[in-house]
């Protein structure tokens, strides 16, 4: 399985950007993927992550909205009313067998992307 994620770039804060998650090797429906991002000098932390239904860190939540086009088979993020916190490397992750306790724990993911940039100026 491969994950290439796409879309980051250079935002205004208030902006918007749509991040993809492209997958190959296995259809997006039969792995639990997700978002991280880390920023600098801080750790990996969890965005958003869709199994059988979305689930969001709080401080995106009403913000992000993860969506999953399976004829496309590919996952967007796309993101609202970016805030200059919100930049970071944002990485895809997939897992197959991924259970709801654990989809916030990148530990539980199989499969990551290359991550792309995203910075949000002020």
């Amino acid at each position: 399985v491969q994950l290439q994620a796409s879309g980051g770039g250079l935002v205004q804060a208030g902006g918007s950007l749509r991040l993809s998650c492209a997958a190959s090797g296995r259809t997006v429906s039969r792995l639990v993927i997700a978002w991280f991002r880390q920023a600098p000098g801080k750790e990996r932390e969890f965005v958003a992550a869709f199994k059988s239904n979305p689930s969001y860190a709080d401080s995106v939540k009403g913000r992000f909205t993860i969506s999953r086009d399976s004829a496309k088979n590919t996952v967007f993020l796309q993101m609202n009313s970016l805030k200059p916190e919100d930049t970071a490397v944002y990485y895809c992750a997939g897992g197959s067998g991924v259970i709801l306790s654990s989809v916030r724990n990148g530990a539980a993911y199989n499969y990551w992307g290359q991550g792309t940039l995203v910075t949000v100026s002020s």
